[in-house]
């Protein structure tokens, strides 16, 4: 994927901010450190593993975004 590509033109530098250092919401988080505890004690269902997964995923695509965003707020200031 070329740098260009990377950049989200379309969002205002307010949401770009906001995406940056945007957070796993509150409740998710709880959820997480409760999932990754007990797995690391062995104690999840199937049910659970696959809920960790799914959050896992959730948390690498937040993580790209909040990258993309920051990536594309500094190549505007570079354009400035």
């Amino acid at each position: 994927m070329s740098n260009e590509a990377k950049l989200l033109p379309n969002v205002s530098v307010s949401g770009l901010k906001a995406l940056a250092s945007g957070m796993l919401a509150p409740q998710s988080q709880s959820l997480l450190d409760d999932l990754l505890t007990r797995n690391s004690d062995g104690k999840l269902s199937e049910q659970e593993t696959k809920e960790l997964d799914c959050l896992i995923e959730q948390i690498d695509e937040l993580n790209l975004l909040k990258a993309r965003a920051a990536f594309t707020l500094s190549h505007q200031d570079q354009k400035s």
